[in-house]
């Protein structure tokens, strides 16, 4: 959580450079509008934290799966947002790919299902609540982040206090190397928080999840590649299956939005470009 609080706050330093350089344009906007925003972050932060605390790694990866179902229910359920059958089918192979090559070990407690449960929660509200601030506010992701990344970063003080000691470093030359792998983390960050807010901005947050997913299994495929990693026959039949939804749910989004190259594929005609 240290560390998040700090790439926020490199991030909202980030933020005002390239306001000084005018590469946006602040926007004023009610503090109440952004406050949940950056509540939403800070609980999935740290409900994230605790719950891998009190699960196995194995119970950490199946709830934070379910982010993807979680989302796409909160932004039917509470914002109109439409999903076709055939996308809906999509996730389905996504989600059981995800936890055949990433979810093992798992054990169930009350108290890490409950923790677990709220982070998962907290991170669909979050990703859902971006998209929506976004279009509510007609701001771009550096108009928006502006706020948010400062606001979050003060709401995790009380729980780095409360919940966090501060390292301690025996020589100066461990000092820098911590100093520097912030540094670099922070900027980093910055980068990563004006892409997700883009993302989801331009695409949705089910689609940002999707990316995420596509992520994952990059870093499996290129540890095998590269570093000659081990992949066992559940991984690669996960990895299929992932990679299986990725496609058809790319096929099928682009789909309904008449993107593909054969008119017949097209499934929303009303929309097509006469």
């Amino acid at each position: 959580m240290t560390l998040t609080a700090i790439q926020m706050a490199i991030t909202s330093l980030g933020l005002v450079i390239c306001l000084k350089m005018n590469t946006f344009v602040r926007k004023s906007v009610p503090l109440m509008k952004v406050l949940p925003l950056a509540a939403a972050f800070c609980a999935f932060v740290v409900f994230t934290n605790l719950s891998l605390e009190y699960n196995t790694i194995g119970t950490y990866q199946l709830f934070k799966v379910l982010t993807t179902p979680v989302v796409a229910l909160i932004s039917w359920q509470y914002y109109k947002e439409k999903y076709s059958r055939r996308v809906i089918a999509t996730l389905i192979p996504v989600v059981i790919g995800v936890c055949t090559h990433s979810v093992n070990d798992i054990k169930l407690t009350i108290f890490g299902t409950i923790i677990a449960s709220i982070g998962v929660l907290a991170a669909s509200l979050y990703q859902v609540w971006v998209g929506e601030r976004l279009r509510e506010l007609e701001m771009n992701s550096q108009q928006l982040l502006f706020y948010q990344a400062p606001l979050s970063a003060v709401l995790l003080i009380p729980c780095i206090l409360l919940m966090e000691s501060l390292p301690s470093y025996k020589t100066s030359e461990e000092q820098r190397t911590a100093f520097f792998a912030v540094l670099a983390s922070g900027v980093v960050a910055f980068v990563v928080n004006l892409s997700v807010y883009w993302v989801i901005k331009n695409t949705s947050p089910l689609t940002y999840n999707m990316i995420g997913h596509l992520k994952t299994v990059s870093i499996l495929v290129g540890g095998w590649f590269l570093f000659n990693d081990t992949l066992n026959f559940k991984q690669f039949i996960g990895i299929l299956l992932t990679l299986f939804g990725l496609f058809t749910y790319s096929f099928v989004k682009m789909g309904e939005q008449n993107q593909l190259p054969c008119k017949r594929w097209n499934t929303n005609p009303s929309n097509s470009i006469v």
